[in-house]
């Protein structure tokens, strides 16, 4: 422990690309300010569909290297992002990214979807045990919009929470630890209403342009217990890891589009849901720190306060 920065930030994402697109300037700004931010993809993204005709030759349906080529892409966006500390769930290549929904894919028996929940929890449990979050970031139960990925990374996030704070669970992965926040990524309703104005108005070249709905996680402003705001240099940051995503992200200014060719907002500002663990800021209030309230290494370290408080 007395190697270890006094704020850890552990987030859990699917694909490469997802931590950037949702988190980017969250990990750009804690991890300048000296604070551990450790990131596990569940998946190398294989399936993804590829947006440079260049580069189409990587997709499944052709060569099916897109995996190895997505993982240098996630390599140059932790680089921008100044994170040195990402890693790949169970080992490269262990759980292969399971498509969209209702694909065939999604039956592959090495597929994500396909994974048991305690085995891939329990690889996720000994980087818990290892790094000690004080706070961990990832999907909503729908994972945002519904990608069996996702799905399963939120399941895989919650349930290792609980099983790294349980002593008797595999004890030879490390001590148990109890992660003392967890937070669902979100994006408040207003914020990207406004931003598809701005889209709009700027009369871009995308081919079209995306509705609100189709923005993961967009849920009412008074869900939101957590705000982060992106100064500057953490925005241009996000944007640039945003930029790494070649084969999956197209960035024009302060906009972007996936492989649809449809733009959306390119958010500086990122937007979180309390869901277990004692608010930092006053009733009604949105923190604007996620470690706003934990207690540093120094500090004592307790199972209390960790079950479910916040819903």
């Amino acid at each position: 422990m007395s190697d270890l920065p006094a704020r850890r930030l552990l987030l859990v994402h699917a694909h490469p690309d997802d931590e950037s697109i949702n988190n980017g300037a969250t990990m750009a700004k804690y991890a300048a300010e000296g604070a551990l931010v450790t990131l596990v993809t569940c998946t190398l993204g294989e399936e993804g569909e590829v947006i440079p005709p260049h580069l189409a030759h990587l997709a499944a349906d052709k060569d099916d290297v897109l995996g190895p080529y997505r993982s240098g892409e996630l390599a140059a966006a932790m680089a921008e992002l100044g994170v040195t500390d990402h890693r790949l769930l169970g080992a490269p290549g262990r759980y292969r990214d399971s498509g969209m929904m209702g694909a065939p894919q999604n039956d592959r028996p090495d597929a994500f979807w396909q994974a048991d929940l305690d085995t891939a929890a329990g690889d996720l449990v000994a980087v818990v045990r290892e790094v000690r979050p004080q706070v961990l970031v990832t999907y909503d139960p729908d994972g945002g919009y519904g990608h069996p990925d996702h799905i399963q990374a939120h399941r895989v996030a919650m349930r290792a929470a609980d099983l790294a704070a349980d002593p008797a669970f595999r004890p030879e992965l490390g001590a148990a630890h109890a992660i003392e926040k967890v937070y669902w990524n979100c994006n408040p309703r207003s914020v990207v209403e406004e931003g598809f104005e701005r889209l709009r108005a700027a009369g871009l070249s995308f081919p079209g342009v995306a509705e609100v709905d189709d923005v993961p996680g967009v849920v009412p402003d008074d869900q939101v217990t957590a705000s982060i705001a992106a100064a500057p240099e953490h925005g241009a940051a996000k944007a640039a890891a945003m930029r790494a995503h070649v084969t999956q992200i197209a960035v024009d200014g302060p906009f972007f589009a996936l492989s649809n060719d449809l733009g959306q907002p390119l958010l500086g500002d990122e937007h979180y849901r309390l869901v277990r663990g004692t608010p930092g800021a006053r009733d009604g209030a949105r923190e604007d720190d996620l470690f706003a309230g934990v207690r540093t290494q120094d500090g004592p370290e307790t199972a209390a306060d960790t079950r479910e408080t916040a819903r």
